[in-house]
């Protein structure tokens, strides 16, 4: 499978970047964290496939402090050895990549679960131009005690499951830790994480910029430590989640606030004009001012979508979206302001209908049913325009910011 590349620039030809790089195709690139019983088999493998098939290559492991004398068995196997103080799976991995060499990468965990001796699906993809090649272990087999049962039946099938429906994503087994991407590539994905996520965020990315991705099927061992995992389940696949929330506005913010909206905005006007009855049930003033309440959150979760993703546009963090460029030459700062200003006027003239209505009754008591079917989408009319016109305000102030991102990114091309 594949994804067509869109807004990365084209890499230069393999041989000019393998001149650059003196000569070095492939950097197998290690995280470490005391893994001395199974370090010198993970680099002897990958040694003896760089020898078997020719390939001029360098073996960079990324230690995240170990204490074992895992930086010394390396060494003496031949690796070059990246200290990182910075503790973190992406930490150790992100410092490696940085030093590594080679035209391209592949980066596997140390602790021989992965079969460095078996890389080539790999090789080939890279130099058919692929940016990033993912290994899939459900298609090339996982062996019996290699991957607890929430991981292969819950926490992987889901999550990647999450990543394609978020994001289009091509890739069926999310979290491989064994894949490769050229080295060209992987300095425009500008990785941030210092965590599990990094292998999230690569995938991401990836797929924002529009780089062509590839799965390889691949094989999945128990690890040989005999000391415990350094994943922890549900933790992790918790901030994996938590990370693809928050790099998909519309998924965290703007498809709920929109179903909020709708289910509050249909109930209110179905219960506006009295009760209703549903078998023994009667739903009245206090189900419509829940749905009042429905379609104030839904509002802001969806401001909150708009907010999130033209901060995150003009920060970086996600790429430029034409969209926006587009949504702000139509919804201007005038017609957010005019249409807050009649909601706010709507709901005001509400409220003093309903005051000269409790006047007539020389503001005595009055039958709740009634009153507050006027009251309560008054209320509800006041506060959305107070809401839509800070929003407005808010929303001119970011597009400021993102309009003079544009015009600095601009300049420094002209440059």
């Amino acid at each position: 499978m594949s994804h067509p590349p869109k807004n990365v620039p084209s890499a230069s030809p393999p041989q000019a970047r393998l001149d650059r790089e003196q000569g070095i195709e492939l950097s197998i690139v290690m995280p470490c964290l005391d893994e001395a019983e199974t370090i010198g088999t993970c680099i002897g493998k990958a040694r003896r496939f760089l020898k078997q098939h020719g390939i001029n290559g360098e073996i960079v492991i990324g230690d995240n402090g170990s204490t074992d004398g895992s930086q010394e068995i390396a060494r003496r196997q031949g690796a070059r050895v990246v200290d990182v103080a910075e503790r973190g799976y992406g930490a150790a991995l992100s410092a490696a990549i940085r030093e590594a060499r080679g035209c391209y990468i592949i980066m596997g965990d140390s602790d021989d679960s992965y079969d460095f001796s078996n890389l080539m699906p790999f090789i080939k993809k890279l130099r058919e131009g692929y940016e990033l090649v993912m290994g899939n272990r459900f298609k090339g087999g996982i062996a019996p005690g290699a991957m607890p049962w929430k991981n292969r039946y819950l926490g992987n099938p889901v999550l990647s499951g999450i990543g394609r429906l978020f994001f289009k994503c091509p890739v069926r087994d999310f979290h491989c830790g064994l894949r490769g991407f050229s080295a060209e590539a992987i300095k425009h994905l500008d990785l941030q994480t210092t965590g599990m996520e990094f292998a999230s965020e690569m995938v991401i990315k990836t797929t924002f910029l529009g780089m062509k991705v590839a799965e390889v099927p691949t094989t999945l061992s128990p690890d040989g430590r005999s000391h415990k995992p350094h994943l922890r389940p549900w933790h992790d696949g918790w901030r994996h989640l938590r990370f693809m929330l928050l790099y998909s506005p519309r998924w965290l913010f703007l498809y709920p606030g929109v179903a909020l909206m709708l289910i509050g905005g249909l109930l209110g006007l179905w219960l506006l004009p009295g009760p209703r009855q549903i078998g023994s049930l009667t739903l009245d003033v206090h189900t419509l001012l829940f749905a009042a309440v429905a379609v104030l959150v839904g509002f802001q979760a969806v401001t909150f979508a708009v907010f999130t993703k033209i901060y995150a546009s003009s920060a970086g963090l996600l790429p430029p979206d034409p969209r926006l460029e587009k949504a702000f030459r139509i919804f201007t700062l005038e017609g957010g302001l005019a249409c807050g200003a009649a909601l706010l006027l709507l709901g005001m003239a509400g409220a003093v209908y309903a005051t000269v209505s409790w006047g007539k009754q020389s503001f005595g008591p009055l039958a709740p049913s009634q009153a507050l079917r006027l009251v309560i989408p008054s209320g509800l009319a006041i506060t959305l325009g107070c809401q839509t016109i800070l929003a407005s305000l808010f929303l001119s102030i970011l597009g400021l910011r993102t309009t003079g991102r544009r015009n600095d990114e601009g300049q420094e091309r002209q440059g």
